[in-house]
């Protein structure tokens, strides 16, 4: 690897070019904004580049990068199980995890851990807190005093209402809508178009309007906590 400045950003996941319009848009608000590279598993994409920006392999890569001092998001979304096993295993060999929050998202009065990937036009509420680990897609919102777990992924186009609880490792499908006061489960999956009008237990998927639970998911996890071992 050529020389890596301290501090600057690890992608995980080379695929989506909305990364790097995001990336110009937070360089064009902070032009100190450093971006290292990509971590991608897919063999066929290592020692290539992204958008000009280099792929330097897969997992095998971190403990090296680690010694350089960047940080990393992770910004895996198509499998949760995945994006949670990954950072968890950056996380163990002692990886530090920034956010990537596009600039236009105003986090006034809320509260956002680490490692936290947020598209454009996304609305978040005052008294809104979010976990670690976490991917909001544009034109999202989340209403006031709602909580969002650790590990969760919420599609474009869903809106949380108020004072909602989405548990760790949680799927929220495109263009959901979660009633207010509402409270899902961890690594439960909410189908796309699903109207949530009623308490969600863990590990359940539903779909439909109203959302009903069609199956149960496999317990492979007990939470999404990706920093616990670091405290």
């Amino acid at each position: 690897m050529k020389k890596i400045k301290k501090g600057a950003v690890v992608f995980i996941g080379a695929a989506n070019p909305e990364t790097i319009r995001m990336i110009g848009a937070i360089q064009r608000s902070q032009p100190d904004f450093s971006v290292a590279g990509f971590l991608d598993n897919d063999l066929e994409k290592k020692n290539t580049d992204f958008f000009g920006y280099p792929v330097f392999g897969g997992m095998e890569c971190v403990s090296e990068l680690v010694k350089r001092e960047v940080v990393f998001v992770n910004l895996i979304t198509g499998n949760l199980h995945a994006r949670y096993a990954i950072s968890l295993e950056i996380a163990r060999a002692g990886g530090v995890f920034t956010n990537f929050i596009h600039p236009n998202v105003d986090l006034t009065m809320t509260t956002v851990g680490l490692g936290n990937y947020i598209q454009e036009s996304t609305i978040i509420q005052a008294g809104v807190s979010i976990g670690n680990n976490s991917s909001i897609h544009m034109a999202t919102l989340i209403g006031h005093e709602s909580a969002i777990g650790n590990s969760v992924f919420i599609a474009h186009g869903v809106s949380v209402s108020g004072c909602c609880y989405i548990g760790d490792g949680t799927f929220i499908g495109t263009n959901s809508t979660i009633l207010p006061r509402i409270s899902i489960g961890k690594w439960a999956t909410i189908g796309a178009g699903t109207v949530v009008t009623k308490d969600v237990p863990d590990y359940s998927v539903v779909v439909g309007n109203p959302g009903r639970v069609i199956k149960v998911n496999e317990q492979l996890f007990f939470d999404g906590e990706i920093l616990s071992e670091q405290r």
